[in-house]
């Protein structure tokens, strides 16, 4: 069977939309609690975080709606696909987004899912949303550098 490909940055699931949808202000690098089968079919790529968010409950930060797929040889020991699963912050970390979420119109989302050192890692970041209008600026603005990588190509 082929490997798959791995992307440049290393990144086994990325949230494309996010930063689109959203203007992130800082962002945070977690740990995730991961069950066995879970932690294989994240390292194979069969992980959607698309529609994940974070909340921060009792003190914890839990990462919610991200689908981590059954792995196919895990039998009876497989997990629930879509089950929160907590993420490994520093207290005053979870004390922080705690405080940014609190703030009007503030969210947390997570970007980017990747190995370090053998243990799975989330980036998350703290977001606002964006108007129709920031949306049309930034296609704008990706137009026009596309643009301008063209002209130069074409130059060179």
């Amino acid at each position: 069977m082929a490997k798959k490909k791995q992307r440049a940055d290393g990144a086994l699931a990325t949230n494309n939309k996010a930063r689109y949808n959203y203007a992130i202000a800082e962002t945070y690098e977690a740990g995730i609690e991961l069950t066995g089968t879970e932690i294989k079919s994240v390292r194979a790529s069969k992980i959607t975080i698309g529609d994940g968010f974070v909340q921060v409950r009792d003190g914890q930060a839990w990462l919610d709606n991200v689908h981590i797929s059954p792995f196919e040889q895990g039998n009876r020991f497989n997990h629930d696909p879509l089950r929160s699963r907590r993420l490994l912050l520093h207290k005053k970390e979870i004390q922080v987004l705690q405080a940014a979420v609190a703030q009007q119109g503030k969210t947390i989302v997570p970007l980017k899912v990747y190995l370090k050192h053998g243990f799975a890692k989330v980036l998350i970041g703290v977001a606002t949303g964006k108007h129709n209008y920031d949306k049309r600026e930034t296609i704008k603005r990706r137009d026009q550098d596309r643009e301008l990588h063209r002209t130069l190509k074409k130059r060179y």
